[in-house]
């Protein structure tokens, strides 16, 4: 096993905020670029002279140290750089564990900036705010890619967690937006032949949504009333009073972190009954509600010991076009009905097609299949985790159809909607859940309108 050690500067303040220049980004961004690209090539060339379980083990150990070197800097630079690491902590079927468990730290903490800094923009934001906030915890409990959350006490009594911008953030994504669309797009090139431009408005315009914490309320509060018929999902309610462009405070929902709740320590039926909300999380908000919680990190979520789950972070809210919706309908019930040769074909009426406008093979699409399969069986319920096999024949499948994988076409919608179902099903395997999938997806199609 591949010993990590442990990361610094996790939970110690900041010296000084992020650095704003873009120029010193842009180096900044190079630099790490270079050195891992460096490191990546020299293990290659040593990997040559080594074989079975030393190159691997060798191979692994490289991964860690790259993964921690960008945990460090794209934690100090924050913005949209370190959302780019977020979004590659959700690929638990992509990376290996120890990797993903390097980035995972990403999604939960990262220095946070000193607590003079917080007071500054509170005074600049909300003149009155310790009228309103009686007691400010000084040590942040979470520190992100655009701000940090401290709990806090009302006047009246109420506990709150107060989010608060990182002061001239706004600029930071400015300036990260120009120097990632270069990176992403040459990434992008490397597996798809698609048109970029709309990919990356997508991704842009929700990296900007969530520096406006108004909007972010707004979402809150619109989700609070589509799931206030819910029993299992707990929606912290909004203090308009003590809120602002960048700052939101919310009720204060204390439960068991992300770590607490997926460790050995919790019984399996209650991460399995966490589970099930997640899964049911995720189904109502594309086929119900059509608006859905875009941003899946595990951290955005703290489980409470009477199987609810509470809910944060409603910056990344994607609202699913109707036309989209109904075909995620059509696949889900052509699976329920084993209509399986169909998903080529409702795949292309939904946009997703060769660069001719014909269905993609059923080859390339078969081990996703496969999992789906073993999902819908109900007689022995499928408990993520455990079988991550099925997950890396879907990732070897890519790989050797690569050629024809660069071909497929995809509508832009459908990013942000993906990347929710591939991080739930992460976090499902982080808490090893099993639950009647089948059921769960028959109930909500029933629900759907339209249905």
């Amino acid at each position: 096993m591949v010993q990590r050690p442990n990361l610094k500067n996790t939970d110690q303040p900041a010296k000084s905020g992020p650095t704003t220049s873009p120029i010193a980004r842009m180096l900044r961004l190079g630099s790490l670029v270079g050195r891992v690209g460096a490191s990546v090539a020299v293990e290659q060339l040593v990997s040559l002279v080594r074989s079975g379980p030393s190159r691997k083990l060798h191979q692994v150990a490289n991964l860690v140290r790259n993964a921690e070197r960008i945990v460090r800097e794209l934690g100090q630079l924050k913005g949209a750089a370190m959302k780019l690491g977020q979004m590659l902590s959700l690929q638990d079927a992509m990376l290996p564990p120890e990797v993903t468990g390097v980035l995972r730290s990403l999604q939960q903490q990262a220095p946070p900036i000193p607590f003079a800094a917080v007071q500054r923009q509170l005074d600049a934001e909300i003149p009155g705010w310790r009228k309103t906030i009686k007691r400010l915890e000084h040590k942040a409990i979470a520190a992100a890619s655009i701000g940090q959350v401290h709990r806090g006490v009302l006047a009246d009594g109420r506990r709150v967690a107060v989010k608060i911008q990182y002061p001239g953030i706004d600029g930071i994504i400015e300036a990260d937006l120009v120097n990632l669309r270069r990176l992403l797009k040459s990434l992008f090139a490397l597996f798809s032949d698609a048109d970029f431009a709309p990919v990356w408005g997508e991704v842009r315009d929700r990296l900007r949504e969530e520096l406006d914490y108004v909007n972010e309320a707004e979402n809150l509060r619109r989700m609070a009333e589509l799931w206030a018929g819910s029993d299992q999902v707990v929606i912290p309610g909004v203090i308009d009073e003590a809120s602002s462009r960048r700052v939101l405070t919310m009720e204060y929902v204390a439960g068991y972190s992300p770590d607490e709740a997926c460790d050995d320590a919790r019984p399996q039926a209650l991460r399995d009954r966490w589970g099930t909300v997640l899964f049911d999380f995720l189904l109502g908000g594309l086929f119900q509600n059509r608006l859905i919680h875009a941003d899946p990190n595990l951290a955005n979520f703290s489980f409470l010991a009477d199987g609810r789950v509470v809910v944060y972070d409603f910056g990344c809210i994607k609202s699913v076009p109707p036309r989209i919706a109904k075909g995620y309908r059509e696949l889900c019930r052509a699976a329920l009905e084993d209509r399986w040769r169909e998903v080529p074909t409702l795949l292309a009426a939904m946009g997703v097609s060769t660069a001719a406008g014909g269905p993609i093979s059923t080859a390339l699409i078969a081990p996703a299949l496969d999992l789906i399969r073993k999902m819908l069986d109900d007689e022995h319920p499928y408990r993520f985790g455990y079988d991550d096999q099925l997950l890396r024949q879907i990732i070897n499948s890519n790989l050797s159809q690569f050629g024809e994988a660069k071909d497929i076409r995809f509508p832009h919608h459908i990013i942000f909607i993906n990347r929710t179902a591939v991080g739930h099903f992460g976090n499902l395997s982080r808490l090893r859940a099993a639950a009647p999938w089948r059921r769960m997806l028959e109930a909500r199609l029933a629900q759907a309108p339209g249905s």
